[in-house]
C-alpha cells in the first residue's frame, strides 16, 4: 500500500521476545513518526492493550489477535483507535483437509502446537473437510492421526513422531504449529512423505510441501490501511476475514496436486461463501464431541 500510495513506511524488528521488548519497539516506531502501526501475532495482544489509551493518536493493527491483559482470565479491550483483525481459520483447514482426500491421501496426520483457538479451528476444519471430501467420493478407510504438542518449537520429539507417523503409514501431515512444521518437514524428507503448511504458502520452504491452510494475510492488512487513509477505519470492532472476503485460501499456483484442480478448489471455495457448507468450529469441544461420519480419527493424548 505505501509503495503504491506514496506514504513512508518503516519495519522495525524487537531485539527480543518479550512484551517489554515489544512495548518499547512500537514506542520507537511512534517516536520516528508513525502514526499507524501494524503488529503481527497473539504475543503484541499485551503490548497492544497497553499502548492503545496512551497514543489515542495512534491507529493500531494487531493481525491474528485481540488486545488484552495478559491475566488468567484475561480482560479483553479493543479502543477506538485499535482494528484486531482474526481469520476463519476452521475454513482454510477444511480446503486443506477437503484438498488431501479429493487428491487421493487417505492416511492423513495433523500436528497442531500449543491447543489455543486458533490451532484448534485449523485443526477442526482439516477433520471436516477431510470427512466432506469422504463422503463425497463415496470412499472410506480414510484416517486421521491428531495431535498437539504443546508448543510452536522445533524439537527432536516432534520429528521422531512425525517420522513415526510417516512410517506407520501416513501420507500427509498438517503441520499446524509455527516451528513445528520444520520438525515435520525435516521428518517428510527422510521418509518421502508430504505435508501441508499453515497460515503462509510454505512451499518454499521443503518440496514435501504440496499446500498451505493460509490466512491472506497481505489482503487483510491491506484493506485495514486503505481503511485508514481512506477515513473508514472501523477501530474498535474485530474484522473477520474469512473465505467470503478472499481472508483465507489455499495456493494453488504452488501446490504440488496430481488430481485436485482449480475448478474443484473453485466449487468449493464458492460452496463455503454460500453457506452451503457448516464447520464445526466451537473450540470449547473436545475431539470426542465431534462427529464424523466419513473418517477415523485417532488422537493421541
Amino acid at each position: 500500500y505505501a509503495q503504491e500510495n506514496g506514504v513512508s513506511a518503516k519495519y522495525y524488528k524487537s531485539a527480543d521476545v518479550s512484551t517489554d521488548a515489544f512495548i518499547d519497539t512500537i514506542e520507537l516506531a511512534i517516536e520516528g513518526g508513525a502514526k499507524t502501526v501494524v503488529c503481527p501475532g497473539f504475543l503484541f495482544e499485551v503490548p497492544i492493550y497497553t499502548l492503545q489509551t496512551q497514543y489515542p493518536d495512534v491507529n493500531f493493527i494487531l493481525v491474528d489477535g485481540t488486545p488484552n491483559d495478559g491475566a488468567n482470565p484475561a480482560t479483553y479491550e479493543t479502543a477506538a483507535n485499535t482494528m484486531p483483525i482474526l481469520y476463519q481459520e476452521d475454513e482454510a483447514g477444511f480446503l486443506a483437509g477437503y484438498a488431501a482426500v479429493k487428491d487421493g491421501y487417505t492416511k492423513l496426520g495433523f500436528m497442531g502446537g500449543m491447543a489455543l483457538p486458533a490451532v484448534i479451528r485449523y485443526g477442526y476444519g482439516f477433520l471436516a473437510g477431510a470427512d466432506y471430501a469422504a463422503a463425497e467420493m463415496g470412499i472410506d478407510g480414510v484416517e486421521v492421526t491428531y495431535y498437539y504438542t504443546g508448543t510452536f518449537e522445533a524439537t527432536p520429539e516432534a520429528q521422531t513422531m512425525a517420522a513415526s507417523w510417516y512410517q506407520a503409514g501416513t501420507e500427509v501431515i498438517f503441520a499446524c504449529g509455527g516451528a513445528v512444521g520444520n520438525s515435520v518437514m525435516a521428518a517428510a524428507e527422510a521418509s518421502d512423505g508430504k505435508v501441508i503448511g499453515v497460515d503462509v504458502d510454505q512451499s518454499s520452504e521443503s518440496e514435501t510441501v504440496i499446500t498451505s491452510a493460509m490466512k491472506q494475510l497481505s489482503n487483510s492488512v491491506y484493506d485495514a490501511v486503505s481503511a485508514v487513509y481512506g477515513g473508514t477505519f472501523k477501530g474498535g470492532e474485530t474484522a473477520i476475514f474469512n473465505a467470503a472476503n478472499n481472508g483465507v485460501g489455499l495456493p494453488l499456483e504452488t501446490s504440488k496436486f496430481t488430481t485436485f484442480t482449480q475448478e474443484d478448489y473453485d466449487s468449493i471455495y464458492a460452496a463455503i461463501v454460500a453457506g452451503d457448507i457448516t464447520i464445526e468450529n466451537d473450540t470449547q469441544k473436545s475431539i470426542s464431541d465431534l462427529t464424523f461420519e466419513n473418517i477415523t480419527v485417532n488422537e493421541v493424548q
